[in-house]
């Protein structure tokens, strides 16, 4: 397994910016990393908008929450090579990122950062290659990460279940990614997603 953290050798970025990816098992702070690291303001970072196929909720805008397309548009966009990710997560339920995103974001100087599935973030680096940074979040361990999915209380014991047999394959699959970080606490996990970025990115 790779180390849970280091510095890399060198920074990557220049007139675009980079992409940052995380990925995580659910439960393991991912969101969390990435909102702080977003609010903290000083990293230059974009968001990505994703497309979907489900309908627009109330008070949800076009191009602000999500690209909303119809199953047609989806499939097509597909076909013709659009989006760097996807997923469709029931049939006929699709979501992804466009291509078309990652470019306005990076193109402005910015550096995207994507909060994605395992399999989506190594379909980004397999694109963008030495441009995309990987970064997975794993729990201490998956009796620890019960622990804090059955702390939540949301979920019923066979659903939680479903979940730790999900993180296991998925924490497998964290030796194909950049860099690891173990999520034992918060604000350490926070600051070495900071330290990995900013090495990446020259900031």
């Amino acid at each position: 397994m790779k180390k849970a953290y280091q510095s890399l050798d060198a920074p990557v970025g220049g007139a675009k910016g980079s992409i940052i990816v995380l990925a995580a098992p659910s439960g393991c702070g991912k969101s969390t990393i990435i909102n702080a690291l977003t609010a903290a303001g000083d990293l230059n970072l974009g968001f990505a908008v994703s497309a979907t196929t489900r309908p627009p909720r109330e008070g949800e805008a076009h191009g602000v929450n999500y690209y909303f397309l119809t199953e047609e548009a989806f499939r097509d966009a597909i076909v013709e090579g659009e989006f760097v990710e996807y997923e469709e997560v029931y049939p006929g339920r699709f979501y992804g990122t466009l291509r078309s995103e990652v470019d306005r974001i990076t193109g402005q100087g910015l550096n995207i950062i994507l909060d994605l599935d395992v399999n989506g973030a190594l379909d980004v680096k397999s694109i963008y290659g030495d441009r995309a940074l990987t970064i997975f979040v794993q729990p201490p361990s998956l009796e620890e990460l019960r622990r804090r999915l059955e702390f939540r209380g949301t979920e019923s014991p066979e659903t939680i279940d479903v979940r730790i047999d999900r993180a296991a394959y998925e924490i497998s699959r964290a030796p194909e990614f950049d860099r690891i970080i173990v999520n034992d606490r918060l604000d350490e996990a926070i600051r070495q997603t900071r330290n990995l970025i900013e090495a990446f990115t020259g900031a």
